[in-house]
């Protein structure tokens, strides 16, 4: 067994914002502000998770970019969801996936998303784009205060 560790953590630079956002092939402004999650794997970077449009205690969009599939572990999920769900407090959370990108997509439902719509003619090369959502009740990464 590997001794590599994939580690997540919360990136006040604009490093992690530029690297998602130069992955996409958009702005880095058209996320900002944004909370930036840095994941890494001996120290090289990885992917990034931004949380954006963040209204506390109601919902918030991710945005992920990565150019490797080991970025996904359950660790790095949990932290994710307890970021939205319970630091945050969103009700729900987003996320915008083309329709080409079916990798990303079944990843998506994995992940206990649902889809709820489809934005046609979306994206700048006029591709459709789906709309996924997440209720927090839903969200089986994540453990709930039982204060709750």
């Amino acid at each position: 067994m590997s001794s590599e560790q994939v580690l997540c953590k919360a990136d006040e630079t604009l490093k992690t914002a530029e690297y998602v956002a130069g992955g996409l092939k958009d702005n880095v402004l058209d996320y900002l502000p944004c909370l930036a999650l840095n994941i890494s794997l001996n120290n090289k970077t990885i992917a990034g998770v931004l949380i954006n449009d963040i209204r506390p205690q109601r919902d918030c969009w991710l945005t992920i970019y990565s150019n490797s599939k080991r970025w996904a572990t359950r660790r790095v999920i949990r932290y994710v969801f307890n970021i939205v769900f319970h630091v945050i407090g969103a009700q729900r959370c987003s996320v915008f996936v083309s329709e080409s990108n079916k990798k990303s997509f079944d990843m998506c439902l994995r992940l206990g998303f649902t889809k709820e719509g489809m934005l046609r003619k979306y994206r700048e090369n006029g591709e459709n784009c789906y709309v996924m959502g997440m209720l927090k009740q839903e969200c089986f990464w994540i453990k709930e205060n039982k204060n709750e």
